[in-house]
């Protein structure tokens, strides 16, 4: 997701924190003194440059040495817990990756080899998605994306698109279509529906249910659905929806509504992990099926896929003949140029690991999330994920509330940090949206030693908690609060937040304070 940021005016951009250095007199530094080191150099003296490109250049060695001191303050990938994506491959991977960095994935004259791979990689996806490939006028499609934000663009206008032609050729309005979903999606969907004009229909969750009823779906569909969505994985609790059950009413009651599985973290775990759970193209109504090669498929950050069970579902007016680059191609993405790096990665992780190797790893995690649950149980929380694979490999916990304790899941979180962790914490999806919830994401390079480590800190963080009173929580609580409000407002910073998108009430956040799981 790229975050908007406002351009600042002059006088906020030069407006230093403090004006008492403009009072320190020393000697101005002298272009003709020869120094090899960075910080004897006058670029260590000055702010970054933030606002205006500078006139003049300054050596590779020094502005290296300047980015990295200002990225030193991101926090470790490692101890991301908070997020799905990869932070770990293999060297052999990444200098695949590096070799590739100049080549622009879009241009198949010129880079055919890297086409190919990109076809092998759907070959390999789809069929692991189970698509029919027995019957040539069947044949599945399927196409790379910069993650499942595209991908699940992609499938929207494909639906809406295949909607709206079946409505013309029956002379029938089409200007009104809607998409039926549970309200704990991803804002990605959000973005879709407001972005193509399709109106949500939300399945809302309850305090003790948090996965889309299939039959309530089912209801909600009218002659103006264009698909339901059905989430392989949720991002708060890391359940799978039913879509097995939903495909199964569908064609109980003869209705012509297709599912779109937004598999962005299970499309790549289910299959080696619950091989007979069926949510795939093995259900009739399933048409497409969107993952993160990101996220369980074990790659760097920047490749989604999206598969299609049959041309039929995806229109030919949304594909576009094109030979910009010298050579005829078709194409269906929302961007043109993009590095052929992540897909290259996509492809070594397929054929290095093969389906034994990604077995392995993702029993190891589901294992490790199942050993992290079971301590985090003996010390007191209450586990809101499934076990035993029956979702992601993930961990979602709250506090007892009959322990009542004068602290919340938040002031926890927040003490992890001060280690390191990032735990972060949520409120559920609408109607839920009193309940408090932390999640750990169990990815490939979350071994047994560094969870061991995580309990012990989460012990001592809540017994840390429970040794203050709870004025001096709440006190603490709304500085960081404030703290994180004015993250982005110095001066050497650029990422600030325009008033005019405060406070927005279009969507779930905006109508219910819905806190958005990062993924």
């Amino acid at each position: 997701m790229v975050h908007l940021a406002t351009v600042k005016d002059d006088k906020e951009l030069d407006t230093p924190i403090s004006k008492k250095l403009e009072n320190v007199k020393i000697a101005d530094w002298d272009e003709s003194d020869s120094t090899m080191n960075v910080y004897g150099s006058r670029y260590a003296s000055e702010g970054l440059p933030t606002g205006h490109m500078p006139e003049n250049e300054m050596p590779p060695e020094i502005a290296y040495r300047l980015i990295k001191d200002h990225l030193a303050l991101d926090g470790s990938p490692a101890l991301n817990l908070a997020s799905f994506v990869t932070t770990y491959m293999e060297p052999q991977a990444e200098a695949l990756m590096q070799e590739a960095l100049s080549k622009n994935f879009i241009d198949f004259e010129e880079y055919p080899q890297t086409a190919d791979i990109q076809a092998k990689c759907v070959n390999m996806i789809a069929r692991l998605w189970n698509a029919p490939t027995d019957d040539k006028s069947e044949n599945a499609m399927g196409v790379s994306t910069v993650g499942s934000s595209e991908a699940i663009m992609l499938a929207t206008l494909a639906m809406k698109k295949r909607w709206a032609n079946k409505r013309k050729a029956e002379g029938k309005d089409f200007s009104k279509p809607n998409i039926v979903m549970n309200a704990a999606v991803q804002v990605c969907w959000e973005k879709a529906c407001r972005y193509f004009d399709v109106e949500e229909k939300y399945w809302y969750c309850t305090n003790d249910q948090y996965l889309l009823d299939p039959k309530a779906a089912v209801e909600l569909v009218d002659e103006n659905t264009i698909g339901i969505c059905a989430i392989l994985g949720s991002t708060y609790t890391g359940g799978y929806e039913d879509v097995k059950a939903i495909n199964d009413i569908l064609v109980e009651k003869n209705i012509d509504c297709p599912i779109h599985v937004d598999a962005a973290s299970g499309g790549f775990v289910a299959p080696f992990i619950t091989p007979e759970l069926e949510w795939d193209f093995r259900c009739e109504k399933v048409v497409s099926i969107n993952a993160s090669g990101h996220k369980f498929g074990l790659t760097y950050a920047g490749v989604g896929w999206a598969v299609w069970r049959s041309k039929d579902y995806l229109p030919q007016e949304l594909v576009f003949n094109i030979n910009y680059l010298g050579a005829d191609q078709a194409s269906f993405t929302l961007n043109f140029s993009k590095g052929a790096s992540q897909v290259i990665g996509q492809y070594y992780q397929l054929i290095r690991l093969g389906k034994s190797g990604y077995r392995s790893i993702m029993k190891n995690i589901t294992r490790t999330a199942d050993y992290l649950s079971d301590s985090l149980e003996a010390l007191g929380f209450i586990i809101m994920s499934d076990k035993g694979g029956k979702g992601l490999p993930l961990v979602a916990f709250r506090l007892d509330p009959k322990h009542n304790h004068h602290f919340d899941e938040f002031a926890v979180a927040h003490q992890l940090r001060e280690r390191g962790w990032v735990v972060p914490a949520y409120t559920m999806a609408p109607n839920a949206g009193k309940l408090k919830l932390m999640r750990v994401v169990v990815r490939e390079d979350f071994s047994r030693p560094r969870c061991d480590s995580l309990i012990v800190d989460i012990k001592q963080a809540v017994d840390a908690l429970k040794n203050m009173d709870k004025a001096r929580i709440d006190t603490h609580m709304e500085h960081v609060k404030k703290d994180r409000k004015n993250t982005a407002k110095g001066p050497g910073s650029a990422g600030q937040v325009h008033q005019k998108y405060h406070k927005e009430k279009h969507s779930l956040q905006g109508k219910h304070g819905k806190t958005h799981a990062i993924c």
